[in-house]
């Protein structure tokens, strides 16, 4: 698959769910027995950037409860098979190389090479520890989540409960949360909160994003594109429920454009998000927060 064909896949994959009015990186649901929502290889590795939001989008919309994928090669080596007719899922290996003719320049074109894995419940005769019992639904949200909040504490991130909007504020370096009782449950009180932990992520002497967009602009939503699945990778990663309910159709609208404009500006995003997530996970000391 040429690399321009698998960009504008992806690309078209995801605009065909934001027009209909679906973010394939919300989590509405907690995830099984294993914790992470984050998709995972036969190898047990978790997948990054992209491929985490194909793989969410598929298995959305087939109704899949598990998060482990593989290839057809995989399946058998591990004495599956893949049912007859099920339909796989693209995803993507990122990679560089040299032409023969810039080899003294030493200048590297990045590329991605697409290839199809399947959700484990794709296929028979799979061992027993590729699949784990679903967590019973909880009747009644919980107010506080130990996890999350561990987490946020070691992020270092101030963060104060006050007031009527969340924000973060570059100037002063801190993020304004309205107080627990105006959220309508702790699934959107934590998405709202990493959503703006990953904007103070990104000043300069972080990840040294562009925060100067203007609301409107291409900058300021691509800015909130990358906030918002960075913040579903870090609920999914925690094993939480992502939905922030606050974006708008304004905001869709204003990604639709983005993606529309530049068919490499999602796999960017994700990228990005990917690298947010990364960072926060680096500041608290590891992949697994445990409650204190």
């Amino acid at each position: 698959m040429q690399t321009n064909d698998t960009y504008q896949c992806i690309t078209d994959a995801i605009i065909e769910q934001l027009e209909a009015g679906t973010k394939p990186w919300i989590r509405p649901w907690r995830g099984n027995s294993r914790g992470s929502l984050i998709p995972r290889r036969a190898s047990g590795e978790a997948y990054r950037g992209i491929n985490v939001l194909m793989l969410w989008l598929s298995g959305q919309l087939s109704g899949y409860d598990e998060n482990t994928w593989m290839t057809y090669r995989q399946a058998a080596e591990h004495g599956g098979q893949v049912r007859k007719g099920e339909k796989g899922t693209l995803v993507v290996k990122y990679g560089t190389f040299t032409p023969k003719e810039r080899e003294d320049d030493e200048q590297t074109i990045p590329y991605l090479r697409g290839y199809t894995v399947f959700n484990v419940e794709q296929i028979d005769n799979l061992p027993d520890y590729f699949t784990a019992p679903v967590e019973p639904v909880i009747a009644a949200p919980v107010p506080v989540d130990d996890r999350a909040e561990r987490f946020i504490e070691m992020t270092g991130a101030a963060v104060t409960y006050t007031g009527t909007q969340a924000c973060y504020r570059p100037a002063l370096d801190d993020i304004l949360i309205p107080a627990r009782e105006r959220f309508h449950d702790e699934v959107h009180l934590y998405s709202t909160i990493f959503h703006e932990i990953g904007h103070w992520s990104g000043v300069k002497h972080r990840l040294d994003r562009d925060l100067s967009g203007r609301f409107g602009s291409a900058a300021y939503a691509a800015e909130e594109l990358v906030a918002e699945m960075s913040a579903a990778f870090v609920c999914a990663d925690l094993g939480i429920a992502h939905d922030p309910r606050d974006n708008t159709a304004s905001y869709i609208d204003s990604w639709l454009k983005i993606l529309k404009a530049d068919k490499r500006a999602i796999v960017t995003a994700a990228a990005k998000a990917q690298a947010v997530a990364d960072y926060l996970q680096s500041l608290v000391g590891g992949d697994r927060v445990e409650a204190a």
